[in-house]
């Protein structure tokens, strides 16, 4: 089924869906996507019957479960301009899944049509969106950096280079390449409940090259890569970590 398509972002209200790991694991992401989005002069609401965009049932088979969360979430956000999340996996869903998850349903198939063409991931909204690559951001000090594609950001969204063109325009942020950063860390979410072995291994291959990569901190645009990475980094006891991009671009922005 063919992406609906897309009119242009700017000089509209942004509703920020902030995902289920965001909110309970790591909301000083989501605090740092509003910082940017205001930064920028943006107006951001945030619809307070949010909940999950279906993902993990969706993945798991569960289409009827999938189909009551997915209309939960078109109602949460009825009146949203645009929609900004700093999740390239709960993006893909929204955009490519809910028209196909709802095709039978004459109610809510035009809903989940205009839904999936305001939709943007948080790198992908300022570059594509809004063209900007610049957001004059400086660290305090030097540091070294080099990104993990996640999978459902890179193949459904194509977001390649996206987080990569805002770091190197901040000053003292210096990029370097990590060993086959496409390839999946192995969390796929049910993927590492229902076969941990394989995704364990799968993570250790990871590790592996983040341990030889020259950059201490592995920059990504989903969180769950980024907890299942973590996970194991911690457990190896390495100095080396995780982060959001946009929680580097908060900390870069001016006047901070």
């Amino acid at each position: 089924m063919s992406l609906p398509k897309r009119e242009s972002p700017k000089n509209k209200r942004v509703s920020l869906f902030v995902t289920c790991l965001i909110d309970m694991i790591f909301p000083e992401t989501g605090m740092s996507v509003v910082k940017i989005l205001e930064h920028l002069g943006i107006t951001v609401d945030f619809p307070m019957e949010q909940t999950c965009c279906g993902q993990p049932a969706f993945n798991g088979g569960y289409r009827k479960e999938a189909r009551e969360v997915a209309i939960q979430f078109l109602k949460a956000f009825k009146n949203a301009e645009v929609i900004v999340t700093p999740s390239g996996s709960c993006a893909a869903m929204i955009r490519h899944e809910y028209m196909a998850l709802l095709q039978d349903n004459e109610k809510w198939l035009s809903e989940a049509e205009r839904i999936a063409s305001i939709t943007w991931e948080f790198t992908e909204f300022l570059v594509d969106g809004l063209g900007i690559t610049d957001l004059k951001a400086a660290l305090p000090k030097p540091e070294k950096f080099a990104f993990h594609d996640s999978c459902h950001g890179l193949r459904h969204l194509e977001l390649g280079s996206h987080g990569r063109e805002l770091l190197k325009n901040i000053q003292n942020a210096d990029l370097t390449d990590l060993k086959d950063s496409d390839v999946c860390c192995g969390f796929g979410g049910l993927f590492s409940v229902k076969m941990p072995d394989i995704s364990g291994a799968m993570l250790q291959k990871k590790i592996d090259n983040i341990d030889e990569c020259s950059a201490k901190t592995i920059l990504g645009g989903d969180v769950s890569c980024m907890m299942h990475m973590n996970g194991g980094l911690e457990k190896q006891k390495s100095n080396k970590r995780v982060r959001h991009i946009a929680d580097i671009l908060a900390e870069g922005l001016p006047g901070k």
